[in-house]
C-alpha cells in the first residue's frame, strides 16, 4: 500500500494532501513541496505527517517582563512563595489531615482579597455552610471571597470561564473528577488528569491556582509524581499535633527560593505569623540541663536557633531502642557510630532518644555536630553552657568539616544573646563582635575539650 503523501506552503506552512500550483491559503505560486512525516508508526498512533505550526524562539539575553505578583501582607506567606503570588501560576499545598490546610488556605485567600483580587474558593470536601463556619471564626466573613461546594472538573472550569477570577483555590484535587475518565475521584487517572486539566486552564486565562493535596502516611503528597511536575510550586504544611508551631515548607518553586519556610502559629483565631521563630522556638528553654543544646541552623535563607534534646538511659532490652523526633535516624546511627569507633563513647546497652524541640523538622548535615554534643552530655550527665550554640559536619572519619553560611548563623546567635559559638576549624572565619569562638579540628578533640572524657 502506497504511503499517505504530504504537502505543505514554505511560506505560510499550510497543509495539503496533494501537490498544487498555488497555496490556498496565501496565494503565493510555487511554493508548496512534498514534506515528510513528522514521525513514523501506526496510523493512529503516532503524529504522522499533518504539520503544526512554527514556534518563536528567543535568544538567552532576551530581556522578558518578570512575572507580576501580589503580595498578600503576610510577611512569612510572602518569604514562602518568593515575593508574592505569582500570576497564571500553579501552586500545590500538601500537609497531614487536621495540620490546618484549609485555615491557611482562608486566611490567604481573605488577605488576597483585600488585597484586590478577584478569589473564588471550590471546596469538595466541605459545604459552603461549614467554610462560612469556619470564616466566622477566624474573622474573615466580611472578606469578598466567593464560595462553592463542587467536585464535577467540568462544571468548576465551567464556572472558572465565567467569572474570571484572578485566584482560585480548590479543596482538594483528590476529590475532583472528570467526566471524560472512567475511574473513581482520588485514583491515579483522576487525579492527574484533573491536575493538568487546572493547570493548562490556569495559564491560559492568566489565573492563578492552589491546589491542595493529600499525603500519604509517610507524609508526601499522595497521586502521582508527575503532579509536582505540572505545577509551578510544591507547598508542604509540617507540624505537630501537640505543638502550636506549623511550618510552611517550599520544596519546589519555580519563582523563588526552594526549601523557604514559613513559620506559623495556630491560635484560637487561626494562624499567626512568626516574625522571629528563633526567639519563640527557644523561649520555652530553661536552666542550663544534660543533654540540651542549641543549633545554629540555615532554613532556606533565613538563619535560625533551634534547641536539640538527647536522653540517654540504660535499656532493660537486649535491643537498645533509638527513637528520633525531627531529625533522620540513619544520621543518628552515623553519629553514634563515629562516637563509638573514632571517641570511644560507648552507647552499647543504653536506650537514645533525640528530639528537636517545638516540633521543627532539620534536614541539613550542619547539626550533626549539634547532636553529638547532645548525645555525649546526657551520656556524661554534663550540662553544656546555657550562652553557646553548635553547628559543624562530621565526616565517618571524625573529622570536623565547615557548613556554609557560618556568618549569618553567628550574627542570629549573637542577636539572641548567646556569647560563645563552637564551630569547626576553617581557613576563612568571620568574627562577630560579643561572640567568642572556639574551634574543633575532629570529633574526638570537641569532646575531650568540652566534657573532657574520651
Amino acid at each position: 500500500m502506497a504511503k499517505d503523501l504530504s504537502f505543505s506552503c514554505s511560506e505560510c506552512g499550510a497543509s495539503f494532501g496533494k501537490w498544487s500550483g498555488q497555496c490556498d491559503a496565501c496565494q503565493a505560486w510555487n511554493t508548496i513541496t512534498q514534506s515528510k512525516a513528522l514521525s513514523s508508526g501506526p496510523k493512529g498512533k503516532s503524529l504522522g505527517a499533518i504539520r503544526g505550526k512554527t514556534i518563536p524562539l528567543t535568544d538567552l539575553d532576551t530581556q522578558e517582563k518578570e512575572p507580576p505578583r501580589t503580595q498578600a501582607g503576610v510577611g512569612e506567606l510572602d518569604r514562602v512563595l518568593g515575593g508574592g503570588l505569582v500570576k497564571a501560576s500553579a501552586l500545590l499545598v500538601g500537609g497531614d489531615p487536621g495540620i490546618g490546610k484549609s485555615t491557611l488556605l482562608l486566611q490567604a485567600a481573605a488577605r488576597f482579597a483585600r488585597n484586590g483580587l478577584k478569589v473564588i474558593y471550590i471546596s469538595g470536601e466541605e459545604s459552603n455552610a461549614q467554610v462560612q463556619m469556619r470564616a466566622r471564626r477566624l474573622g474573615l466573613e466580611k472578606s469578598p471571597v466567593k464560595l462553592a461546594s463542587e467536585t464535577n472538573l467540568r462544571d468548576i472550569l465551567t464556572t472558572l470561564e465565567a467569572e474570571k477570577p484572578d485566584l482560585a483555590i480548590i479543596d482538594s484535587i483528590q476529590t475532583m473528577w472528570a467526566d471524560n475518565v472512567d475511574s473513581a475521584p482520588g485514583s491515579v487517572s483522576q487525579v492527574r488528569s484533573s491536575a493538568h486539566e487546572l493547570t493548562t486552564f490556569a495559564k491560559r486565562n492568566g489565573m492563578s491556582v492552589v491546589m491542595v493535596g493529600h499525603v500519604t502516611k509517610d507524609g508526601s503528597i499522595a497521586g502521582p509524581r508527575v503532579v509536582e511536575h505540572m505545577v509551578d510550586t510544591v507547598l508542604y504544611f509540617e507540624g505537630e499535633r501537640g505543638h502550636q508551631f506549623r511550618i510552611l515548607r517550599s520544596v519546589k518553586n519555580r519563582f523563588g527560593p526552594a526549601d523557604e519556610i514559613g513559620v506559623f502559629e495556630m491560635t484560637g483565631k487561626g494562624l499567626a505569623e512568626v516574625k522571629n521563630p528563633s526567639a519563640l522556638f527557644l523561649s520555652e528553654r530553661g536552666k542550663p540541663a544534660p543533654g540540651s543544646v542549641v543549633f545554629a541552623g540555615i532554613e532556606g535563607s533565613r538563619p535560625m536557633l533551634c534547641e536539640i534534646q538527647a536522653l540517654v538511659a540504660p535499656s532493660p532490652h537486649s535491643q537498645p531502642r533509638r527513637s528520633v523526633v525531627g531529625w533522620d535516624a540513619g544520621r543518628l546511627a552515623m553519629i553514634l557510630a563515629v562516637l563509638e569507633s573514632r571517641c570511644a563513647v560507648p552507647f552499647t546497652g543504653l536506650d537514645v532518644y533525640l528530639n528537636v524541640a517545638g516540633g521543627l523538622r532539620i534536614s541539613e548535615p550542619a547539626a550533626d555536630l549539634a547532636v553529638a554534643a547532645a548525645l555525649v552530655s546526657a551520656r556524661e550527665d554534663a550540662a553544656l553552657p546555657a550562652e553557646a550554640v553548635i553547628f559543624g559536619e562530621i565526616s565517618l572519619s571524625g573529622a570536623l568539616r565547615p557548613v556554609v553560611q557560618t556568618e549569618n548563623r553567628l550574627k542570629e546567635a549573637q542577636k539572641l544573646g548567646f556569647t560563645t559559638a563552637i564551630v569547626p576549624q576553617q581557613a576563612k572565619q568571620p568574627a562577630v563582635a560579643g561572640l567568642q569562638m572556639r574551634h574543633a579540628d575532629d570529633l574526638a578533640g570537641f569532646v575531650e575539650d568540652v566534657f573532657g572524657a574520651r
